[in-house]
């Protein structure tokens, strides 16, 4: 029922994952990220969300991103209802989709990029999202992320229909930039269009300034 992205953007670190579902409130369970640590995106017919608050630590660890796929599927008795994409602080990629996720479902692995995706209208989704992230201009990880969002719902998406859309982006300094859209008949629009509205000088000044663990007395 859900098509995500995880990316990285070599050049400063930053991770960020954006996903879209037929559901409401997917930003609430699906993405979870860390600067200099990695991503956890945690999907599928029952979606896992120990996986994530299991993977982040281990990814904090230094573990790779296939060791630790392997490792959150292997403790799983649900593995076959799940789907997740792991990815490390350097970029590696893994993933995994259980053989009782609805049709069409999978996943396509890459450097510093992994989608993947379930209940979807065809693989074309996930291609389209591949591609559209690779090719995109957008001078920002956020704004590539969303391009590769967009392709994925113009190739088809969810093929149930897509309710909600969330975007979350850690770019290493103050909070992170997390963006939901809990429901709306054109989630991905609507979040592409919040995300224009967060790019107003006053909020990004706001999140820079907020403490993190880098800087944890910042003010």
């Amino acid at each position: 029922m859900t098509f995500t992205i995880i990316g990285r953007d070599p050049e400063n670190g930053a991770i960020g994952v954006a996903t879209a579902t037929g559901s409401i409130a997917v930003g609430a369970q699906v993405p979870h990220c860390r600067f200099g640590v990695g991503a956890v995106a945690t999907q599928g017919w029952t979606t896992n969300v120990l996986f994530a608050r299991r993977g982040l630590p281990l990814l904090a660890k230094g573990q790779s991103a296939s060791h630790v796929m392997r490792t959150l599927v292997a403790e799983d008795e649900g593995r076959d209802f799940r789907q997740l994409a792991v990815m490390d602080r350097a970029g590696a990629t893994a993933g995994w989709t259980g053989t009782a996720n609805s049709d069409f479902k999978g996943h396509l692995e890459g450097d510093n990029v992994i989608v993947a995706g379930n209940i979807l209208a065809g693989p074309e989704v996930l291609e389209a999202m591949s591609a559209a992230y690779r090719t995109e201009s957008a001078p920002d990880l956020a704004g590539r992320l969303l391009a590769a969002l967009s392709a994925g719902q113009a190739a088809g998406g969810d093929s149930r229909g897509t309710r909600s859309a969330a975007l979350l982006v850690d770019g290493g300094r103050g909070a992170a930039l997390n963006l939901r859209i809990d429901y709306d008949e054109n989630p991905v629009a609507a979040l592409a269009a919040l995300h224009e509205r967060s790019k107003d000088a006053v909020y990004r000044d706001f999140l820079k300034r907020l403490p993190d663990e880098q800087d944890p007395g910042r003010y």
